[in-house]
């Protein structure tokens, strides 16, 4: 057995070796054991107010198979050369040094329900008494013919924030005038909603800086229309004018197939040739979430609406990209606020702490052009069926500059509070 403290946990054995010759986490001083899968704004918020509300009354272990996590949300603005990307990288030491959460780095394979126990890739098991899983979202490459992880490595997705976005930002900042740019969004549900037009909106951003007003944008879209789209195709007329082209089913007919070869789109109306092209393939919960039964036949989680239980197994909470949450979307923000009902809940069965009603919230701002912010969001409650929307807000079209500053400005702040709430200040 490892020395192993509360605070970090190594793995030490190594994969291919016996069972019985791995780690096995046991419970820390006969502490009730509360485990998470994921450490994205949903796991790793869990596992902090986990640890922050239960104190010295609760192991809490956090598994994630990276050393820091990237986020999705605020990437667009590094393509857009507004943020660089260490500024949205993140690392755990915090919640281990500040919180005591034992950090495990390592990929989580299997769950064995009956036992309890997380099985992790290289043998070693984590036992928990309730688990909570913040897996993400997996990408379906073959939703796309012709897509795959390989043909990801020219035709990059950056969906998963990472080494895949600044292979787009690389591309990008390659493109000259003249050029044009090809985008393939996902269908319904993916995660954040409004992203790919954000993200268009970047691109344009940093071709207009450039002076490329010669270069195109095209958007090639599944859906017959998307998230804030007044205010996107306002924005698109207003800053740059010409550069971008959306695309929806009723023109292109169809999305055929991808060519990383050629760089070519073909729909059933036409081929589009792109000198980039972004390829975003439809979406499913994180592969663990599958492994474990949790997820039904859309690819994602069935949940309990009032405490983020999972339909499957009263013993697992899922949250964040990976559940079916009623009407909340998927976004940071959500899972933000579902980790902090799930954690109440954990905290609830294990030690006995009090439970209040459940309440989610959610904002989504995006940036098109410099001080240029819009943003959507609701407040949310259980209902038997789902997590329904009980009041929303949107920006309006035609907003004054100062009201857009604002929106821009407040999105800057919660990014730095939001990812304090999540990893520790």
């Amino acid at each position: 057995m490892p020395n192993l403290t509360r605070r970090t946990f190594g793995l030490l054995a190594g994969a291919g070796a016996s069972t019985l010759a791995m780690p096995y986490y046991a419970r820390a001083q006969g502490k009730p054991r509360a485990v998470v899968i994921g450490g994205g704004a949903g796991g790793a918020t869990a596992a902090r107010y986990m640890a922050k509300d239960a104190g010295e009354d609760l192991d809490v272990t956090l598994i994630e198979a990276n050393p820091k996590y990237t986020t999705c949300f605020f990437s667009n603005l590094y393509l857009g050369g507004y943020r660089d990307f260490n500024s949205i990288t993140h690392g755990y030491d915090t919640l281990a040094s500040n919180y005591g959460i034992s950090i495990v780095n390592g990929m989580a394979d299997a769950v064995d329900r009956d036992a309890r126990e997380v099985v992790m890739a290289d043998g070693s098991k984590v036992p928990y008494d309730r688990l909570i899983v913040a897996p993400g979202i997996d990408l379906i490459y073959d939703s796309v013919e012709g897509y795959s992880e390989e043909a990801a490595e020219i035709m990059p997705h950056a969906w998963k924030a990472g080494p895949q976005t600044q292979l787009l930002k690389a591309k990008l900042d390659a493109i000259e005038n003249g050029q044009q740019i090809v985008m393939v969004t996902p269908p319904n549900p993916y995660r954040c909603p409004p992203g790919p037009y954000e993200r268009a909106s970047m691109m344009a951003h940093v071709l207009k800086e450039k002076g490329f007003t010669d270069a195109k944008i095209i958007i090639i879209d599944p859906k017959p229309n998307f998230s804030k789209q007044a205010l996107f195709t306002e924005g698109w007329e207003k800053h740059y004018p010409g550069m971008i082209e959306w695309y929806g089913p009723d023109v292109h007919g169809g999305i055929l197939s991808v060519s990383a070869d050629s760089g070519e789109v073909e729909t059933d109306f036409d081929t589009f040739r792109g000198d980039l092209v972004n390829v975003i393939p439809a979406q499913k919960a994180g592969m663990i979430a599958a492994r474990t039964g949790l997820t039904n036949d859309t690819g994602f989680c069935p949940i309990d609406p009032k405490s983020m239980r999972s339909a499957a197994d009263e013993n697992i909470f899922v949250i964040g990209d990976a559940s079916i949450a009623g009407d909340m979307p998927k976004s940071g923000f959500s899972a933000n606020s579902q980790a902090k009902v799930a954690a109440m809940a954990v905290r609830g069965d294990l030690v006995g702490s009090k439970v209040f009603p459940a309440k989610y919230s959610n904002t989504c701002w995006s940036l098109i052009e410099t001080n240029d912010g819009v943003k959507v969001g609701a407040q949310y409650a259980p209902t038997d069926e789902k997590i329904a929307s009980t009041s929303k807000f949107i920006s309006q079209t035609g907003e004054d500059a100062a009201l857009r500053q604002a929106t821009y400005e407040e999105s800057v702040g919660w990014y730095k509070g939001i990812t304090a709430d999540i990893f520790g200040a």
